[in-house]
């Protein structure tokens, strides 16, 4: 009897969301064959899919980290990517406005670290912000002309389509139960048929640490679920929001504070706020899995992050639960919002790598597994461990950034090639 043979590839990327499409196509290119595993029934269905599809400008980041240097030059691709595949896309600019005298030296740090990053933006007084958005309130904002808008699930859905028309695989459905390292390759067991490949890719966003944790590898981190929830505005609120506005962050946390958004379809939403979600897809207060719950609940970086930011936890909490909390939150900025204007919007969920002393990873996080010949040999698995915002932005420089510390070999940008 002759059994088929096992399916053969030089590289499998797990998930299917836009940083593991960015990744494959990136493989594919080079003329390398590829698989896209993915466990749910459509492409970009958890965090690419559930967000406020904001292009970002790179101007948050620490100057010389990965997020600063992959999203600055991902924000100009995802601007001629969309705009070459006549995908949804507009560059609106963003506003991020101090309301109080405090929040003015984090504004001056964020000026500073625009200009480290090579990224343009202004200092504006209150009547200059006024001419960009008449309705915000503000005593300084900084304006910061490259920031966008577009369909992040679009994206990652032509992403696809060009890894097939470059001759790799998307199969969707399938889910990677472990991997198993040998000297040659790498054997992805599957609940269906497995798969062998040279070296493989885990872009498994909210099950990134599980995974590796099946396969032998000490992840050194935990994923954390924070799901953020998003406010639709009346169409009368959303008459006060001409583009993008932004509160000046706290540096202690790397979300970004309830901002509000005119989305590509031209309705305007304001959020997210940050919870601890009751599962790992938790995007609901009503989606909860006891197990999940308690493994995060019982890591002792979470239980470290808890008691360090207790107070934080709870006024996230409250916005969630009241709507007369959020809309405090927003009338900070935009005072003529009231309670009766905002809907729920949907959520997200994002996959937050926590450190057991309780910090949160900052950066993305690719932890590599050597192969037979080192880390860019054969049998080499590479990591995914934190790629929250903003790496659908700065999902096309992360997947050559990936390439190159698999293969050794650097590509060019789409729109340089």
């Amino acid at each position: 009897m002759t059994f088929p043979a096992t399916p053969r590839f030089d590289v499998v990327v797990v998930g299917g969301g836009i940083v593991g499409l960015a990744t494959a196509h990136a493989v594919a290119r080079t003329g390398r064959s590829v698989a896209v595993l993915e466990r749910e029934p459509r492409l970009a269905t958890h965090q690419t899919g559930n967000n406020s599809n904001v292009i970002h400008s790179g101007l948050y980041y620490a100057p010389g980290g990965l997020k600063a240097r992959l999203a600055v030059a991902g924000c100009a691709e995802t601007v001629a990517f969309c705009r070459e595949h006549d995908l949804p896309h507009q560059v609106t600019g963003k506003l991020v406005v101090a309301t109080e005298p405090e929040e003015l030296p984090r504004m001056a740090e964020l000026a500073r670290r625009g200009a480290a990053n090579g990224v343009e933006a202004h200092e504006l007084d209150q009547t200059e912000m006024r001419r960009h958005e008449p309705h915000v309130r503000g005593i300084a904002a900084l304006y910061v002309p490259s920031t966008g808008i577009c369909d992040y699930r679009a994206v990652a859905e032509k992403l696809g389509e060009l890894v097939a028309k470059e001759g790799g695989e998307i199969q969707l459905g399938r889910s990677v139960l472990r991997l198993v390292r040998r000297r040659e390759d790498v054997v992805v067991r599957t609940d269906g048929t497995d798969l062998l490949a040279k070296q493989v890719v885990v872009c498994a966003g909210l099950r990134g640490d599980e995974l590796a944790k099946a396969s032998g590898a000490d992840p050194g981190v935990r994923i954390i679920p924070f799901r953020g929830e998003y406010a639709g505005f009346s169409a009368r609120a959303a008459e006060l929001v001409k583009g993008l506005i932004y509160p000046v962050p706290d540096p202690a946390f790397p979300f970004l504070g309830v901002h509000a958004t005119r989305g590509i379809d031209g309705h305007v939403h304001a959020g997210p706020n940050a919870v601890l979600a009751l599962a790992r897809e938790g995007y609901s207060w009503g989606t909860i899995k006891p197990k999940e719950l308690a493994q995060s609940l019982a890591y002792p970086g979470m239980m470290r992050l808890a008691r360090k930011h207790w107070r934080y936890g709870l006024g996230e909490v409250h916005r969630s639960l009241s709507k007369k909390a959020m809309v405090q939150q927003i009338q900070r900025m935009l005072p003529d919002v009231q309670a009766e204007d905002l809907t729920p919007s949907g959520a997200g969920v994002r996959a937050q790598a926590v450190k057991p002393d309780g910090s949160l990873v900052d950066d993305f996080l690719l932890v590599a597994q050597g192969g037979a010949d080192g880390e860019r040999g054969a049998g080499s698995v590479l990591y995914v461990l934190n790629a929250p915002s903003p790496a659908a932005t700065a999902a096309m420089p992360i997947g050559r950034e990936i390439l190159e510390r698999l293969t050794g070999e650097r590509i060019a940008p789409l729109n340089a090639a």
